[in-house]
């Protein structure tokens, strides 16, 4: 099993950038695909990026394709995600989010750990 703990969110101002971690415990972190969700008051929680095991294979959304990157180091069991040009409507609690198995997917009942959230506010 693995527990995830996310950390990074803030308060930043339109255009600006965050780089939000993920820290994962456990040995076997290498074996998980690992993805990013957010979800906004009121909201669905919505997918936003995903990467298998390793960098080479990832997917995004297409509300943030270009902005975001989403990227995992397994020395370290973290993974990353950097968002770019932050825009108000990205306001959200960001979760990652960890499951077995060499498929993507974008529903979030198919993921088998989730971190507590961290929040993330883009002023105007």
């Amino acid at each position: 099993q693995v527990q995830l703990v996310e950390s990074g969110g803030g308060l930043v101002q339109a255009g600006g950038s965050l780089r939000l971690s993920c820290t994962a415990s456990g040995r076997t972190f290498s074996s998980y695909a690992m993805a990013w969700f957010r979800q906004a008051p009121g909201k669905e929680r919505e997918f936003v990026a995903a990467v298998m095991w390793s960098n080479s294979n990832t997917r995004y959304a297409d509300s943030v394709k270009g902005r975001f990157t989403i990227s995992r180091d397994n020395a370290k069991n973290t993974v990353y995600l950097q968002i770019d040009n932050l825009k108000p409507e990205d306001t959200a609690v960001y979760y990652c989010a960890a499951r077995l198995g060499m498929q993507f997917s974008d529903v979030p009942t198919r993921y088998d750990y989730w971190g507590q959230g961290t929040q993330v506010t883009v002023s105007s």
